[in-house]
């Protein structure tokens, strides 16, 4: 099979496996080992329910601000697919993803891939391609089962554990953190990024006998008025700036990241005034991301109940002269009840709107699940862009509009606001 565009390529992953979700190593592990590519100097897995994203993003940050060669893997995308891919801050152009899509097609034979796989093995080409020096790649889904687990991590990170894709991981957080901590390798670190850490992640290091390093007991932060210190196993970065991205888990966030950079140590050194510089520059659209326009706009991908809790933390900590008007859109298989509850005391006006795709609820149905939970009246949107005009009609002086609840939420109101994903590009001296 051959396409004549990265377009109808990916129109035809998105139907050739018979199932859209297939976690297992076994086929994409086989179609890996064909393809017999390079592995970067060093790599970084970096999972979790929620944060991991961000964590990842810092990564990407300052090393390409000490001067490293970094490929990035992250997903989902909110506007182009070419975001999931990205080598020296930039995203992966067309006859870079092409090339990485006929080679993955010659090496496949009969095996069939998930879309996600095909997009995990397309950036592991990709970075071979471009040898770059590192790579961080930010787990799918779990993590024993996920893609990007093909490779042997030299630092392993899982961020937080909570209540999401109960369906593939498990019902509780026991079950979930073991699917997580599969990406910890024996011998190596495993940095572990939340302060309430499950059992069986310690279970899981212990096990296979990964080096667990945990924020609170062997690295944490001090927040200052001006800045922070991050405080490491064997090392203290002083008088950091703040991090360019807002939200309240931020400082958690980036101390993850930074625990990370000290694990990989002597293969990745870096500077104390790169890590200043990364966080100043770092990039990540949809995580409590304002934007100033003629009002303030909020937008967040939280899209589970631990998600929309730290939402709600932000926005109590960011205080408004005005109401907060909610965009929200949900899909049928997240916890509705548990995301609007966490919110309903920061909001006072609720638009629910119907996302596209097999996996969307209804607005109507949204709306009075929204409803029913908080006890005011919900108006329905039949699409994020007429939620989004509904808000801004709906907005007096001083009022602010919240979009959040899924990546198919905020991406649509990304375009409707005009902007774009600019990465974490290298600044070469």
């Amino acid at each position: 099979m051959r396409f004549d565009s990265v377009a109808a390529w990916l129109e035809w992953q998105q139907v050739a496996h018979p199932l859209p979700v297939d976690p297992g190593l076994e086929r994409v592990g086989v179609v890996f080992r064909r393809l017999g590519l390079a592995r970067p100097p060093t790599v970084m897995i970096i999972g979790g329910t929620n944060g991991k994203g961000s964590v990842a993003a810092y990564l990407d940050s300052i090393l390409a601000a000490a001067g490293y060669d970094v490929g990035l893997f992250m997903s989902p995308h909110l506007i182009r697919y070419h975001e999931r891919i990205r080598i020296r801050g930039r995203e992966i152009p067309d006859d870079l993803l092409m090339m990485a899509f006929d080679r993955i097609e010659a090496a496949r034979a009969d095996v069939s891939l998930s879309f996600f796989e095909w997009n995990a093995l397309a950036a592991l080409v990709a970075f071979a391609h471009e040898r770059v020096d590192a790579a961080v790649l930010e787990v799918g889904m779990g993590g024993r089962l996920d893609a990007v687990n093909l490779l042997d991590a030299d630092v392993a990170a899982v961020v937080s554990v909570g209540l999401d894709h109960r369906e593939w991981l498990g019902d509780t957080i026991e079950q979930i953190g073991i699917e997580k901590a599969g990406i910890f390798r024996p011998g190596r670190a495993a940095i572990f990024g939340s302060r309430n850490m499950p059992q069986s992640v310690g279970r899981v290091a212990a096990g296979c006998g990964a080096r667990l390093r945990r924020i609170g007991s062997d690295f944490d932060f001090v927040e200052r008025q001006d800045g922070w210190d991050y405080l490491g196993l064997g090392s203290r970065r002083r008088e950091l700036p703040l991090p360019a991205l807002a939200g309240s888990m931020q400082l958690v966030n980036a101390s993850t990241a930074l625990a990370v950079l000290e694990a990989a140590e002597p293969g990745i050194l870096v500077p104390d005034e790169a890590v200043r510089t990364g966080l100043a520059r770092v990039r990540l659209p949809g995580r409590f991301q304002i934007v100033s326009r003629d009002r303030e706009w909020i937008l967040d991908v939280a899209h589970n109940p631990d998600a929309a809790r730290a939402l709600a933390t932000s926005l109590a900590a960011r205080q408004t002269r005005g109401r907060t008007v909610a965009v929200c859109g949900i899909l049928a298989d997240k916890d509705i009840d548990g995301i609007v509850s966490a919110l309903q005391g920061q909001v006072q006006e609720w638009i629910a709107v119907r996302l596209e795709g097999p996996r969307s609820l209804p607005q109507s149905e949204l709306a009075a699940r929204i409803a029913l939970r908080t006890g005011v009246p919900v108006a329905p949107a039949d699409s994020v862009v007429s939620g989004c005009e509904h808000a801004a009609a709906a907005c007096g002086h001083g009022d602010r509009i919240l979009v959040f609840g899924s990546f198919h939420t905020v991406g649509p109101a990304l375009m409707h606001l005009g902007l774009q994903f600019e990465g974490n590009e290298r600044q070469d001296s």
